[in-house]
This record gives structure tokens, sequence and C-alpha cells, in this order.
């Protein structure tokens, strides 16, 4: 679980308590905040394969990851809590964001690789239309809008409300 610290201290995000776990189906598909774990700060020792161990995290902190990641300040105002997880031993963050400049949601998905970084989620939705790029291929995860799930391409469909990041 090291990495998943490296990870929030490399993108500067703020820790509110200390890693969980939980079954992967209800992780994802939490719209809240995670309760904060009050045990151990220490790292988890045995995670279950349907499980994923994750850090409850600051939301305001993922603001300068954001400002510093994509360079105009402000453009991006998180709007949900952030997912920061390790699912079977990659690590990922997701972030749900307000795009002040095109005006609509984004959720952005990064996995984090010895290399580093990459996004592998892209989806900006409106009401009125939902437009994405997403390279999701070889990893367990999808894209649902609509209650669809989306793995790769680019594209547009119907608006949404909501997407969210979950198990293919």
């Amino acid at each position: 679980m090291s990495k998943l610290r490296n990870i929030l201290l490399g993108a500067g995000v703020a820790a509110v308590g200390a890693i969980g776990t939980k079954k992967a189906v209800d992780y994802l598909r939490n719209r809240g905040q995670e309760d904060v774990v009050e045990e151990s700060v220490g790292d988890v020792e045995a995670v279950a394969a349907d499980e994923v161990a994750y850090a409850t995290v600051e939301a305001d902190s993922v603001q300068d990851f954001l400002n510093q990641s994509f360079g105009n300040p402000g453009r991006y105002v998180p709007t949900r809590p952030p997912k920061v997880f390790e699912y079977q031993n990659d690590q990922y963050m997701v972030i749900w964001a307000k795009d002040n400049e095109k005006n609509k949601n984004q959720m952005m998905a990064f996995k984090y690789t010895d290399a580093g970084r990459k996004m592998v989620a892209s989806v900006g939705y409106t009401g009125n239309a939902t437009d994405y790029n997403l390279s999701l291929d070889g990893t367990d995860f999808a894209v649902e809008v609509n209650g669809e799930k989306l793995v790769s391409g680019k594209g547009e469909t119907a608006g949404a409300n909501e997407v969210d990041f979950v198990l293919a």
C-alpha cells in the first residue's frame, strides 16, 4: 500500500484518514465521502481480490493538483469526493469536477504506473450531451453513462447528470 501513499504525496493530495478496505463494487458506487477509517494509520496488510484499498482524501486538496496538472487555475473545481484507490495492485485516482471554461461537468481517471501517471478516462457531461475519451482496455474498469458501460474510444452519447467509474 506504500504506492497508494506515494500517489497522495506526489499529487499533493491530503489524506483525511488511514487507508481502509471495502468491496470494490460498493466503493465505486458510493458518490459521497467515504467514512474515515479510525484504525491504524499503517498500511493495510491483506486485501481480498474483490476489494479496494482506499484513502479518504480531503476534496479541497485536489484543487492544487487540478490547477498544476491543467495549467489554468480554477478551470476545474471538484464537485464530488475524489477516489484514490488500489485494486489488484494497480493504483487509480478519479476526480469529478466542474469545467468552468466549457461549462460542463468532467470526470477524469488516472492510472499510476512505475512510468508515471496516465489519464485513462476523460468524460465531459451535461444534461444535453456526454463526450468521452477512454483508454480502459486492459483494466478492470469502465465508465457508466446512463446505464451503459463504456471502456474505450472517443465519441459522444446522450447527456447525463452523473457518470461513474465502475467495474467493467
